[in-house]
């Protein structure tokens, strides 16, 4: 049966209870709105298509992340970077819950971050991953919701990146991230001071990531006991196709790995992706470089190893499965092409 009780002028409660089913309630402005629904839900409820949404209305959504970032992202292979982008969404998104978390929300969310500047293709994968969490919420934790991430309008697809490095511009970003002294005019800096990034280890990274054209989270990941440098070779055990692949090292790949001191926990590269990220952006700054990406470093790498290797070499290489995938990576120029005709 369904109630109406004014509890303030403004404020009026709908209440509905019906045997073998959960009470439900919501607060009205008025009293006509407040019998119209509920007997809209006393009609749901008797004809057995009820949905509880009492638990989207009290979920808050940094609540959610925090549960999906407990149970799920660390099963994840690029738990990094999730991690980045689940805290813009509990900083922009957080304070809502779930039933308020609507499609036009959402689409104003993702056209203010177009409008800042983030890649559609960016913006795509962040939205992607906001439908996981809402899509944990309704399978894990059983919230009656609609999953307004995966309904909302992806923006148009980009024409894929080809940006390589230019004449030049490979030496000033090795430059940028090397460590040299340098000189400053005045009393308080007089003499010498040091030049280059902070971090000693994206140096190597850098330089690994464009012999091997291994992906960014593939070299955080790598463990010295996966290396061999005999043989010269570095075993990724998980990948993002899922499959692990051997990945064999030039003489410079060797010499760079060699150079580098051992962690205390095992591991290559002992960075997170956040400290990546920070320390790439200041290095490009600093190289007067405009739109260069880490993962463009991929992009060259590829291109240089097809020069050497032929295509099915080159996939086994970089792991493509898919030799379509593959030809989004490789870029030879034009001019090295007519070099090879004669």
């Amino acid at each position: 049966m369904a109630s109406i009780r004014e509890l303030e002028p403004g404020k009026v409660l709908a209440r509905v209870r019906i045997k073998g089913r959960p009470e439900v309630s919501k607060v009205f402005p008025d009293a006509r709105k407040a019998a119209a629904w509920a007997a809209a839900q006393e009609h749901s409820l008797r004809a057995g298509d009820f949905r509880d949404t009492r638990s989207a209305r009290r979920l808050l959504v940094r609540d959610l992340i925090d549960a999906y970032s407990t149970a799920i992202l660390p099963t994840q292979k690029s738990a990094d970077t999730t991690a980045l982008r689940l805290a813009r969404f509990r900083r922009d998104l957080g304070a809502y819950t779930l039933e308020t978390l609507t499609r036009a929300r959402i689409a104003e969310w993702r056209d203010a971050r177009l409008a800042e500047g983030a890649a559609p293709a960016t913006v795509t994968r962040e939205l992607g991953i906001l439908s996981s969490v809402i899509s944990y919420a309704r399978k894990d934790l059983g919230v009656e919701v609609e999953n307004a991430a995966g309904l909302v309008r992806r923006p148009p697809a980009t024409r894929g990146r080809d940006r390589r490095l230019e004449s030049g511009e490979e030496q000033r970003l090795l430059e940028a991230l090397g460590d040299h002294a340098g000189t400053v005019q005045g009393s308080k800096r007089a003499g010498a001071y040091r030049v280059g990034t902070r971090n000693p280890m994206m140096l190597p990274l850098v330089q690994l990531a464009v012999e091997t054209a291994m992906r960014q989270g593939e070299l955080l990941a790598l463990r010295w006991e996966n290396v061999d440098l005999e043989v010269r070779t570095a075993h990724l055990e998980d990948t993002k196709n899922g499959e692990s692949r051997t990945v064999p090292l030039s003489s410079r790949a060797v010499a760079v790995l060699e150079a580098l001191p051992r962690s205390a926990d095992g591991r290559v590269f002992p960075l997170t992706a956040q400290a990546v990220k920070l320390a790439w952006g200041r290095a490009c700054r600093r190289a007067g470089l405009d739109d260069l990406h880490f993962h463009d470093l991929r992009h060259e790498a590829t291109s240089r190893l097809a020069e050497k290797l032929n295509l099915l070499e080159l996939a086994a290489v970089t792991g493509h499965k898919d030799l379509r995938m593959l030809k989004r990576y490789y870029h030879p120029r034009a001019t090295d092409l007519a070099k090879k005709l004669g």
